[in-house]
């Protein structure tokens, strides 16, 4: 394992300004987007999709990285140049992602366990050979009432995310660490910042005892914040300070980079977040981004499916990408999403 080189691609992709499109959703994910703008979900204009979002002239300024989902890895632009090599071109790292979705987790009702770990260190030798200098691997973590999530459900998924961390090091690319807290419940911020307080305690322990160098890995959180359903939802600075804090208390500072999922929050809200943290001051990682939805919302709205809104939907996406950018410095303010439209 080359520490040196792993922390030489990590740095480059969360280098100021910029972050990482997370451009991996699964076959049932796009569905339901492409389904919201009345498109079919082909492989074709799946293709098509990701290389309007590849090809936008000038998000190199602003994107040090992109997570592609395997089909997407092994397509091609219009002429011919693979996306991995499309992306390289660029300047823009590309990624894969390799985890094969979250599962109930045996006998332990309500809580997940993502699989994948069979084969894996295979198919990472393949995915490296085409071009993908890093990984994602997504462990989901659920808030239900006071016993969930449970230890051993935690201790479970931490498990699987370090030894995923391991086979990527062990091949030299570069681990992105995803234990996601899900936003989805009524639990207010409180109870977000507890759960996430315990997941990253018990991630950075099995991380070190799977002999994870954290020079060579990025993490990819979320940010702790009310659940959907809470009524009483937290402030941009409330979120802001309750994230730094969890943070500071567990991740190590030889990470070189965090860069947030938007878990479900609109464009506006995740770059206001981003935003507010790095406002804060300077942190021991680089503050960043790893963006699906936040990123692509408004591209698929511009989009619609139409070759003829193709350049509305490129500018849109520079645009996204531009405003993350500028809340990477602390220099975002949401009047500029006026211009947005």
């Amino acid at each position: 394992m080359n520490i040196d080189a792993l922390n030489a691609v990590a740095r480059a992709i969360v280098a100021q300004p910029k972050g990482i499109l997370a451009a991996d959703e699964s076959g049932p994910t796009i569905k339901k987007r492409f389904d919201a703008i009345g498109l079919a979900s082909t492989e074709e204009n799946r293709r098509r999709y990701r290389e309007i979002l590849f090809s936008t002239e000038g998000v190199e300024q602003y994107l040090g990285g992109v997570i592609l989902y395997e089909e997407t890895l092994r397509q091609s632009s219009r002429d011919g140049i693979p996306f991995a090599e499309l992306l390289a071109r660029r300047g823009i790292v590309p990624g894969i992602k390799v985890d094969k979705g979250a599962k109930p987790l045996a006998l332990h009702p309500g809580e997940k366990i993502t699989e994948g770990l069979d084969g894996l260190r295979e198919r990472l030798a393949e995915y490296q050979q085409m071009g993908a200098k890093f990984a994602k691997w997504r462990a989901v973590i659920e808030i239900d009432a006071r016993d969930i999530p449970t230890r051993s459900g935690i201790r479970a998924n931490v498990h699987a995310l370090a030894r995923y961390a391991a086979l990527c090091q062990e091949l030299g690319i570069v681990p992105i660490v995803e234990p996601e807290v899900l936003m989805d419940g009524a639990h207010d911020l409180a109870r977000c910042e507890e759960v996430t307080a315990r997941v990253l305690h018990a991630v950075f322990d099995e991380l070190d005892a799977q002999h994870v160098a954290f020079e060579g890995m990025l993490l990819k959180p979320n940010m702790v914040i009310s659940g959907m359903k809470c009524p009483q939802q937290a402030s941009v600075q409330q979120v802001a300070e309750a994230t730094q804090r969890c943070l500071r208390h567990y991740v190590p500072a030889a990470v070189p980079g965090i860069v947030f999922l938007s878990g479900g929050q609109s464009a506006e809200d995740a770059t206001d977040h981003l935003n507010a943290m790095n406002r804060m001051g300077p942190q021991p990682w680089q503050v960043s981004f790893s963006y699906g939805r936040a990123l692509q919302a408004p591209v698929l709205a511009a989009w619609q499916g139409q070759e003829s809104q193709a350049s509305k939907a490129q500018q849109a996406f520079l645009l996204r990408c531009r405003l993350n950018g500028l809340a990477r410095e602390g220099k975002y303010e949401r009047s500029m999403e006026k211009h947005a439209g």
